[in-house]
């Protein structure tokens, strides 16, 4: 496969996944979402869209979104990730959604051996959270994933 139909196929996963989220329902009628890999604002963008009366969290290394796509004060932390992430630890958030993969397995080995932590220390149970990356984590269950979308292509856990 191209690396373009790759692409395409990851965002239409996400797509799917975010608007399967939508449509199971958060925990809670309103709260803090994260947006773990801010990017150009895009997903962030459908994601405010989609979960209207809820906070979105994002995080990024460097602002790089359209700033039609940019969180306000207050909401967007830069930095490592690895390292911001524990800004959020206990927050209760009732999603958060992760694409920090880079296609390189030694970055994203070393990325998932912190990140399904940060995601559940962050997550109130029940919260949900959507990821390209695998959380292997202890507090978080998998759960199925939308029809039509590929094993491992995108991740779903809802924490206990």
């Amino acid at each position: 496969m191209s690396r373009l139909d790759s692409f395409i196929h990851r965002v239409q996963a996400q797509r799917d996944i975010l608007n399967h989220v939508r449509d199971l329902g958060l925990p809670a009628a309103e709260g803090v979402i994260l947006e773990v890999g801010l990017g150009n604002g895009r997903t962030f963008d459908h994601i405010r869209e989609n979960f209207p009366g809820y906070r979105i969290i994002a995080f990024d290394r460097a602002l790089g979104a359209h700033p039609a796509s940019t969180p306000g004060d207050g909401d967007l932390i830069l930095g490592e990730i690895n390292e911001t992430i524990c800004e959020v630890a206990g927050i209760g958030a009732v999603f958060a959604h992760a694409d920090i993969g880079t296609a390189y397995p030694e970055v994203d080995a070393q990325t998932i051996t912190w990140l399904p932590d940060g995601l559940a220390d962050a997550l109130a149970p029940g919260g949900i959270a959507a990821s390209g990356l695998p959380l292997d984590h202890p507090a978080l269950e998998p759960l199925p994933l939308p029809s039509g979308i590929r094993p491992g292509r995108y991740h779903l856990y809802r924490r206990r």
